[in-house]
């Protein structure tokens, strides 16, 4: 196969994440103003619903990994997943309390908990080793491309319709729908991954100590390294409650995002190619100080500018270091083992993100928004410290 050519079904996947991201990110490019402007939440709760939401998604990313593994099957669940959140895209404009967002928050990140594991070893299923690095930077691009479109999608939506927020959530529902259609039609799965397909006998736990034995002392190191820096970067929320702490008006808050996922997709794929090169190490310390950067700035940020700087830097920390460890996390796994990988390095961010999110939502209510994000950058220095120590 040419090394610069990607299977078309990566692609595919690319554009399902984008649609999805699309969908998404107009609805949560919203939320935390809309919970607390329009519902009365605090940022604590903020905090709480993001926290409780990614952590969920990742407990379910452990079962959909292993039942990937123990069907030889990806496709199927990564159908599932991103079809279940489709559907409950219209619980957002339909909510009326925080009780309601929460609940519609919920399911939907068990959609995507189901389909999270099963596509990260599906696109190291279908993609040659010397080309990972691209493959996962190209998925990243494309979703964070959405990421991008979706906040400012809701932007116009939101000054043409003098803020109406359930409007906009209700035009979100759309491209969520595209997304499956796509998975349908355009993601094929190898036929090799049905021959390692195990009998019903002999399914088990995701953390049962046969497989976990299986996984070396480098996929344990890169588990707790991860959950470190997740640690240190908390929900994007809060970077959207400080453009608003700021002074940015409400229907202008979503702009954050878009400078944050516009420098994310700019430098996913050609921070992936560059990891490809042999400079994964390097890469991932950059990425750790760049977020350090973020950090600080935000931190300090007094006008709209300076939050912007930080939304910009949080992007390029995101591109350098994502795709990244997802394509470390495949090559330290067994093959047959993939999805039960990526679902227990999931599991653990995702509750190192809640504890994040938490923590948050505490600092920013307590001692406000600059010690918030002080404390991210010191956790993140204590990653950076750990990765240049180890050998």
């Amino acid at each position: 196969m040419n090394r610069s050519k990607l299977p078309k079904s990566i692609v595919a996947l690319g554009l399902v994440s984008l649609f999805m991201d699309v969908s998404s990110e107009m609805i949560h490019s919203l939320l935390p103003v809309f919970l607390v402007t329009v519902l009365g939440a605090s940022a604590l709760s903020v905090g709480l619903i993001e926290g409780i939401a990614e952590a969920t998604a990742s407990i379910a990313k452990v079962f959909s990994g292993v039942i990937s593994d123990w069907m030889g099957r990806r496709k199927p669940l990564v159908l599932l997943g991103y079809g279940l959140a489709a559907l409950t895209k219209p619980l957002f404009p339909l909510a009326q309390g925080v009780g309601a967002v929460f609940t519609a928050r919920f399911i939907d990140r068990i959609g995507k908990g189901i389909r999270g594991a099963p596509r990260d070893a599906l696109i190291a299923d279908i993609t040659p080793p010397g080309i990972r690095g691209a493959a996962y930077g190209l998925r990243q691009a494309l979703d964070t491309v959405g990421g991008f479109a979706g906040p400012l999608l809701a932007m116009v939506l939101m000054a043409a319709t003098q803020d109406n927020f359930r409007l906009v959530f209700w035009v979100a529902v759309a491209p969520a729908f595209i997304c499956v259609l796509l998975i349908i039609f355009g993601v094929e799965e190898p036929e090799a991954n049905r021959s390692t397909a195990r009998p019903p006998a002999q399914l088990r736990s995701p953390l049962h100590r046969e497989n976990l034995r299986r996984f070396d002392h480098r996929f344990w190191w890169l588990v707790a390294f991860a959950a470190v820096l997740t640690c240190a970067r908390f929900s994007e929320a809060f970077l959207l409650l400080r453009a608003e702490n700021v002074g940015l008006a409400v229907t202008w808050v979503p702009v954050m995002l878009i400078v944050m996922n516009v420098m994310y997709a700019l430098s996913a794929y050609p921070f992936g190619k560059f990891s490809d090169n042999g400079g994964r190490r390097r890469l991932l310390i950059w990425g750790i100080a760049l977020l350090i950067a973020s950090d600080l700035v935000l931190a300090l940020a007094g006008n709209i500018w300076l939050v912007g700087l930080g939304a910009a830097l949080w992007g390029l920390h995101m591109g350098a270091t994502q795709g990244l460890l997802a394509v470390l996390v495949a090559d330290a796994a067994p093959a047959d083992l993939r999805g039960t990988a990526f679902g227990v390095f999931n599991l653990v961010s995702g509750l190192a993100l809640l504890a994040a999110s938490v923590l948050a939502g505490s600092l920013w209510a307590v001692f406000g928004p600059a010690m918030t994000f002080y404390v991210g950058a010191g956790i993140a220095g204590i990653s950076l410290f750990g990765l240049l120590v180890k050998k």
